[in-house]
C-alpha cells in the first residue's frame, strides 16, 4: 500500500485551518494541522513532504521566517514550502523566504489543491 504524503498545515484562521484539512485529507494526505507553529519543532519525527504555513500567524514568528529557517537548514532544507497569506506583496515574501509556492487568500480549494499536487 501506498505510504501517504504527510503535510504540515499551519494557518492563523481555524475555520480556515479545518477546511484545508479536511479538503486535503479527501484528498489522500496526510495532514497535521495546528494554529501555531508547534508542529515545526517536531518537524523531524513529522517527516512532511510539504509545509503550507500562514505568513500572520500566532506567535513569535512570521510565516516567511519559519519557511526561511526550514529551507536554511541542511536536515530540513528539501521539504517543500508553500506560503498562504492576505497580503498583496505575498509573492515577493514568498520569493524572499525562498518558499516554493505561494498561495494567495481568499483561495480557491481547487487552485490550493494543484499547488499542493505540484508541491508534494
Amino acid at each position: 500500500m501506498m505510504k501517504k504524503k504527510k503535510i504540515v498545515l499551519i494557518q492563523d484562521n481555524e475555520d480556515i485551518l479545518n477546511i484545508m484539512d479536511e479538503v486535503l485529507e479527501d484528498e489522500g494526505y496526510d495532514v497535521t494541522s495546528s494554529l501555531t507553529t508547534e508542529p515545526i519543532e517536531k518537524i523531524d519525527e513529522i517527516d512532511p513532504n510539504l509545509v503550507i504555513v500562514d505568513e500572520h500567524i500566532k506567535g513569535t514568528k512570521k510565516g516567511a521566517k519559519v519557511i526561511e529557517e526550514l529551507k536554511s537548514d541542511p536536515d530540513t532544507e528539501d521539504i517543500s514550502a508553500v506560503l498562504t497569506s492576505t497580503s498583496f506583496d505575498l509573492p515577493a515574501k514568498a520569493n524572499a523566504c525562498k518558499a516554493d509556492d505561494f498561495i494567495e487568500k481568499p483561495f480557491d480549494l481547487d487552485h490550493m489543491v494543484d499547488v499542493v499536487k505540484k508541491n508534494s
